[in-house]
C-alpha cells in the first residue's frame, strides 16, 4: 500500500499521473473557489468562523467527485 502511495505521488510531482493537467488543476481550482466563496458567504451572515470552515469542507468535500468523475489517468 505505501509502495502505490509512493509511486503514485512521484507520478503525481512529475505531472505523469493525469492525462490532462491542466484538466485536474481547473477542476480544483473551481472546488477551492466553491470553498473560499462559502467560507466568505457564511463568514459575513454572521457564522462563526470555524462553523464556515466545516461547512464549506462538507459542502466542497461532496463535489470532489462530481468534479473529478472524467478525469483520465495516464
Amino acid at each position: 500500500m505505501w509502495d502505490m502511495f509512493t509511486h503514485s505521488f512521484k507520478l503525481f510531482v512529475k505531472g505523469k499521473l493525469f492525462r490532462e493537467p491542466a484538466a485536474v488543476f481547473r477542476q480544483w481550482l473551481i472546488g477551492f473557489a466553491v470553498a473560499a466563496a462559502i467560507v466568505v458567504l457564511l463568514v459575513k451572515v454572521g457564522a462563526a468562523p470555524w462553523l464556515a470552515v466545516v461547512g464549506a469542507a462538507i459542502v466542497s468535500g461532496g463535489l470532489q467527485p462530481v468534479l473529478f468523475k472524467n478525469l483520465k489517468y495516464a
